[in-house]
């Protein structure tokens, strides 16, 4: 403002005669008494330097007395100019002054705005008050002088206007309805400048009622003769589309009119423009693709072959941004389209040759082509191009290029196996990479490699890096080594070297399910038991830090120690070793002593040495002692055993020898299926993954979409097992069924009582059951079915922990109950046991089949039986159907119930659900209603799967469930 200033005073000066000078010093009395105006600008004194001499007094003092006058009408003439203001905010040395100084300039700015002071002030008012905005104080008062100034006429004071809007208000604003109409003016503009204004601020901040009555403008902008002009209305037509996706109909044919254009801003922005229309409608999507596709490729290929072309040039290689945008177009249009994939096939096979791989713009430019080949239905050979780029660039020094080859790497190895299993010398040194998120993604795709062919190779070099991995690294390695070994091992021999080496090296990063399922299969093999226990003795020996080592080492002792000693069960290539029955005992008390053994290692230790005491007669009386040290111990646990411990050896020996038996062999399958059953019962860790996921609800006119909340008490189930005796069903009762909690005790999450709103909508169930279609009723349907065949195995969702120090002799009978067998109902007196009410009948009573859960995903159906004689109890037979042409891979499908009703869960028949519906998984569970007749059946489902190896996630509420169940 004050060049502006100062270009009055010029104009003012062209009018009068030139000035020769200033009028001469007056004297000191007289000057005492005229206040001092300030120093004219330095292009006047130039002109009065120049100026002839003949200049009258009279005419300077008018020149001074008009600049002094045009600085009393500024209402900020203490010289608080925005770079001043900036200057003292920045000076400032606390937070307090900052705040003085802002305080300051915000009551200055609201006294000019409320005193309407120089119109030509008020942009250099919202310059400083969107500065101060940026710092992040309030600056609501100024939004009025937003629009005030976007109604102006000048293109200087629109500017800032517009600017200021973009800054200091949002869509959700009600101040911004009152722009609507300055704004359908300016888009009407003759002059392309205030016209480029109005298409950035509707672009950044327009709402879906602002979408909607400005469109036909922005639609007439995109036919403009001007390239600026069209390509800001392609970019203001994107936030149309995404707040109103009902107009996208109104702007594909000129989409598709645009990338005719010669012009790259025109092009790259039409690309963009018809990107979001395909993912909008579908429509747009059979449109684009019909009538672009020509056109996209004849784009790529100029680009490509274009010569040098300073504007658009990016480090050697002709605009890559337009290069990014296309293939990403093109990937979006060939997906599931087998023509236009091989209408692309020849373009994409030449970007991915002619591209230049050593600036980070050309690796940019392959990144996206790979991305796109592997996205379409390219040929064979052109995926085997794509994966063999991916593997040049798990050679490239920058971290970040290989991280993204792991990546896309992850989602090829689903399409070719082959292909990537090329690379996996390099893909192995990259485990070993210094950068922690390239050997974790490096291990994760390893994993995925593995196959019967390749395990024992891939496995070697594992096992041989684990001994130098980073700390933090070991777990993850650990856990990959041992799930590759359980689930590839087709010798037991191979398998216990290999875990033996892991717990050797690792040893305390194992989990515990991995050494529990060690034991069970060392108990299984007879054959290995005495080279097991021989193994885990010189390990132990060597690493007797390893918690899981010391553990599985003891137990074995325990049970095979004399098979230590006599060299009982050696293969043909074992060297025998020289053991005495007080080595033995030495090892076992040394595990006992070690620093690092926990509570439960050293009572296995005391059960290993009971159990010693009747194989090693001669050596009773060193282990009493040894028991006995413990009498005292600080830990109850350890003080009881030794105790109990200490009475069997001294005074129980006529039943010792019994008592101290080999543990029968473990029911290796039933433990498997309990395994798999926790690990089913485990809610994995969940990434959303970006993008637009099959399953995602679309919500029109710029509504934002809530954040998903976390399924509330999902596995909090742990207070099922007990029937709930009330009665009373107030929705308040049956909100607290469903989440597992008490009147006064909160549930897990700690969520607290004042939300039962907010659970209540999460769970969609109103204020009372019959809201939600609950309904009791005395008269289920009765209907023709099929009898199914359902896993007998019947498994809690949250199993019990297993007792390896104790309860494992019980297996052998608990298994029985997992055995099929003929479901007989509970005896009754079939003349006068029964109600008048009851009806007998030969067949179960049967219900008719309902589809629980359905998106454009995922179906799933459940098959409805009930048993005569048990209206509480209902079995369900859950099929599993893929709706999609991807396969879906480790399918967990989990549920939650109210507190009153009992779950069991069976195993699925498998984790992989066929793409397209050529075939189905099927689960089997049964649920009891303990308040059967006065509460109805309600369920929560979760279904977690992958999908190219990017985790999915659907959830949903059973509702539909017949009355009376």
């Amino acid at each position: 403002m004050g060049a502006s200033l100062w270009g009055v005073g010029r104009a003012r000066s062209t009018l009068r005669p030139p000035p020769a000078c200033f009028p001469p010093q007056l004297p000191t009395s007289r000057a005492s008494q005229i206040p001092r105006a300030p120093s004219p600008p330095p292009h006047l004194s130039r002109a009065c330097a120049r100026a002839p001499r003949d200049l009258k007094l009279d005419t300077v003092e008018k020149i001074v007395e008009d600049f002094a006058s045009d600085m009393a009408l500024n209402p900020f003439s203490s010289g608080t100019r925005l770079r001043d203001m900036i200057r003292a905010i920045r000076a400032s040395k606390t937070a307090a002054e900052e705040r003085a100084v802002v305080r300051r300039e915000c009551a200055a700015i609201r006294t000019a705005i409320s005193e309407r002071g120089q119109e030509g002030l008020r942009h250099r008012n919202m310059a400083k008050l969107m500065f101060i905005h940026m710092l992040g104080y309030p600056t609501h008062f100024g939004q009025m002088e937003c629009l005030k100034l976007i109604a102006a006429a000048g293109y200087p004071e629109k500017r800032i206007g517009y600017l200021g809007l973009m800054l200091l208000l949002d869509e959700r604003q009600e101040v911004l309805m009152l722009v609507t109409n300055s704004l359908k003016q300016d888009l009407n503009h003759s002059s392309p400048f205030i016209v480029g204004l109005a298409l950035c601020a509707l672009g950044n901040i327009c709402s879906a009622e602002m979408a909607r009555d400005l469109a036909p403008e922005v639609e007439k902008l995109l036919r403009s003769r001007d390239v600026n002009t069209k390509k800001k209305a392609a970019l203001c037509s994107v936030r149309i589309v995404r707040k109103v996706p009902d107009l996208a109909e109104n702007f594909i044919c000129l989409a598709a009119s645009l990338l005719k254009e010669k012009h790259h801003g025109v092009l790259i922005s039409a690309v963009q423009l018809c990107t979001e229309l395909c993912k909008a409608s579908k429509d747009a999507l059979e449109y684009l693709r019909k009538n672009c596709i020509e056109g996209l490729v004849r784009i790529l290929r100029d680009v490509s072959n274009s010569s040098y072309a300073p504007e658009y040039d990016v480090a050697g290689i002709s605009d890559p941004f337009l290069h990014i945008r296309v293939l990403k177009l093109m990937r979006m249009l060939g997906q599931g389209d087998t023509d236009c994939s091989e209408y692309m096939n020849d373009i994409l096979a030449q970007v991915a040759t002619k591209t230049e791989s050593n600036k980070n713009a050309g690796n940019a430019i392959l990144y996206e082509c790979v991305e796109t080949i592997m996205g379409i239905e390219a040929t064979s050979g052109l995926r085997v191009l794509a994966i063999n780029i991916l593997g040049r660039f798990l050679s490239n020094r920058d971290n970040n290029i290989r991280y993204v080859a792991l990546n896309i790497l992850m989602r090829a190895i689903t399409v070719d196996t082959q292909a990537v299993q090329r690379h996996r010398v390099t893909i192995l040194e990259c485990v070993k990479d210094a950068d922690a998120s390239i050997r974790k993604r490096a291990l994760e795709l390893v994993f995925l490699l593995v196959n019967d062919t390749n395990v024992k190779p891939l496995t070697k070099e594992l096992v041989d890096y684990l001994d130098v991995a980073d700390p933090d690294f070991k777990e993850d390695l650990t856990a990959k080594i041992c799930s590759i070994t359980e689930k590839f091992s087709q010798e037991k021999l191979w398998y216990l070297d290999q875990m033996f080496k892991v717990l050797s090296l690792a040893g305390n990063h194992v989990k515990d399910d991995v050494w529990h399922a060690l034991i069970v299969v060392i108990s299984n093999a007879s054959e290995l038991q005495g080279y097991a226990v021989r193994s885990l003795y010189m390990a132990l020996r060597a690493y007797s830090e390893q918690g899981s080592l010391l553990r599985v080492a003891v137990w074995c002792i325990g049970e095979y120690g004399e098979m230590l000693v006599n060299n009982l069960g050696m293969l043909e290539a074992e060297p025998p070793i020289t053991v005495t029955e007080s080595d033995a005992v030495d090892a076992v008390e040394l595990g006992f002593n070690c620093y690092s053994a926990d509570v439960t290692t050293r009572s296995m230790c005391l059960v290993a040495l009971l159990k010693l005491s009747s194989r090693f007669p001669s050596m009773s009386e060193r282990i009493k002692q040894i028991v006995a040290q413990n009498k005292e111990n600080m830990v109850l646990e350890l003080q009881q055993r030794s105790i109990e411990f200490g009475s069997i050896i001294q005074r129980h020996q006529s039943i010792r020898s019994s008592l101290l038996e080999r543990m029968p062999v473990l029911d290796e399958a039933a433990y498997l299926v309990k395994r798999a059953s926790a690990t089913q019962a485990t809610i994995p860790s969940y990434k959303p993954a970006s993008g637009v996921t099959p399953g995602d609800l679309k919500i029109p006119n710029g509504v934002a979409k809530p954040a998903a909340a976390p399924l509330v008490d999902l596995l909090d189930l742990s207070s099922d097992d007990a029937p709930v005796t009330s009665t009373s069903a107030t929705p308040n009762d049956f909100l607290q069924d469903l989440l597992g909690i008490g009147g006064t005790n909160l549930s897990t999450a700690g969520a607290p009582s004042a939300s039962t709103d907010i659970l209540m909508d999460l769970l969609s169930i109103g204020s009372s059951p019959s809201q939600n279609g609950l309904l009791d009723s005395s008269s289920p349907a009765q209907a023709e079915k099929k009898p199914f065949s359902a896993v007998p195995q019947v498994v809690s969702l949250v199993p019990e922990p297993m007792d390896l120090l104790g309860s494992l002799s019980s297996s052998a009978s608990s298994s029985a109950g997992t055995k099929s067998s003929t479901i007989v109902p509970q005896a009754a007196d079939l003349l006068d046991g029964l109600s008048a009410s009851t009806s007998v009948s030969g067949i179960d009573d049967a219900c008719p089949s309902i589809t629980a859960f359905q998106s454009a995903t995922l179906k799933i159906v459940f098959d409805l039986r009930k048993q005569l004689g048990k209206p509480q109890e209902t079995t369900i037979h859950a099929t599993f159907t893929n709706l999609t042409s991807t396969t879906y891979t480790d399918f967990i499908f989990q549920a939650a119930v109210p507190k009153f009703i009992q779950l069991r869960l069976d195993p699925a028949s498998g984790n992989v659900v066929p793409a397209s519906g050529k075939g189905s998984v099927t689960q089997g569970f049964s649920v009891t209603n303990n308040q059967h007749g006065q509460k109805p059946l309600a369920m929560r489902i979760r279904m977690s799967y992958k999908v190219n190896g990017e985790d999915r996630l659907e959830q949903g509420q059973v509702s539909n469930f017949p009355p009376g169940l």
